[in-house]
């Protein structure tokens, strides 16, 4: 949870220094870098503190988390297994919109993986013999 309050307290310190585009009206006051550090510095100090003073907030709000993230987790796990079969389709030159695979067809590609014969997993060189004899230093 504090992941998040730290990436909006950043984000919103990125936002707050990016230029606006428009022109300083007379109205707008002019806020120091130490300002801004100062209130900065107490919001963060008040954000630690919000636990403390609202337990069932805070173990709402951890909840609410962890279910956004079991569902993000599930969402991107979905989002990967259409990318996966759209490039398995486009690679086997099948179309996307047509049959979907059978389980056989899967099981086929995999088995074709382990395809390399023992001539072509031994090395090609090897290293000279190692000596019998060991050398001597003069």
């Amino acid at each position: 949870m504090f992941f998040l309050l730290r990436l909006a307290f950043w984000l919103g310190v990125v936002l707050v220094l990016l230029p606006s585009g428009a022109s300083n009206s007379p109205a707008a006051k002019n806020i120091d870098a130490s300002d801004a550090l100062s209130a900065a510095s107490d919001t963060v100090h008040d954000v630690k503190g919000f636990c403390t003073r609202e337990p069932d907030a805070c173990t709402v709000g951890s909840e609410l988390a962890t279910t956004i993230g079991y569902r993000a987790q599930a969402g991107a796990r979905m989002l990967y297994e259409i990318l996966s079969e759209a490039m398995a389709s486009h690679d086997t030159g099948s179309s996307a919109a047509g049959t979907a695979q059978s389980p056989l067809a899967k099981d086929s590609q995999q088995a074709s993986q382990n395809t390399l014969t023992p001539a072509d997993l031994s090395p090609a060189w090897r290293g000279p013999p190692a000596r019998k004899t060991p050398r001597h230093a003069a």
